[in-house]
């Protein structure tokens, strides 16, 4: 079953909307330069309102260790995703603390294919930019061997082609889930379905 997760939630209703649809992700974005940034402080208020069975994730560009791993401790997410030039290093080090780690990648050539590869991330993410909402050429993923999210411009018009033609572990949607920039049931709903419905007739 292809895994769904919705990125940039900042709000109890946002919380509330996605344990109705319950998707297998949601997203805080940690990144101050971002119109989504929340403070781990107000995502683990959030989290707590979370259903068990939907994994928090913490979006951080760039950040430093120490704020990563203070994300983690207060209980605000459980697996982080790092959108910035993050070393491998920095990724082992995540991982010898038990903190999961996807490692995002911004798919220009085949060159960051490789390189999403080869990454000691736990998982890694495909996308066309820091939230462009732009997808990218779908060919240069090619023949990849590891489990991927797909994200980029994914919405629930081209998901079902998206999960046909590609076969992600899973896809990552956010912009395409709001009007005026805050999160929409409506939408959030006809991502999910539009998600479980290609699922079920692929």
């Amino acid at each position: 079953m292809t895994k769904i997760k919705m990125c940039g939630l900042r709000r109890t209703e946002d919380i509330e909307f996605a344990n109705r649809l319950k998707p297998d992700y949601i997203g805080y974005v940690f990144a101050k330069k971002s119109k989504r940034y929340i403070t781990p402080e107000k995502a683990a208020e959030l989290t707590k309102l979370l259903d068990a069975d939907i994994v928090p994730v913490g979006v951080f560009v760039d950040e430093t260790m120490e704020n990563v791993i203070a994300a983690v401790k207060m209980g605000a997410v459980k697996m982080v995703q790092l959108h910035g030039s993050e070393s491998e290093d920095f990724v082992s080090e995540l991982k010898s603390l038990g903190i999961p780690v996807i490692k995002a990648f911004q798919v220009i050539s085949a060159e960051d294919i490789a390189a999403a590869e080869s990454s000691c991330a736990d998982m890694v993410l495909l996308d066309s930019g820091k939230g462009s909402g732009r997808t990218f050429d779908w060919s240069l993923i090619g023949s990849i061997r590891r489990p991927y999210l797909l994200a980029g411009g994914i919405t629930a018009e081209n998901a079902a082609q998206a999960i046909r033609q590609l076969r992600p572990y899973g896809v990552d949607a956010s912009s395409c889930l709001e009007t005026d920039g805050f999160k929409d049931f409506a939408k959030m709903t006809a991502f999910a379905q539009a998600v479980r419905e290609a699922e079920e007739q692929a």
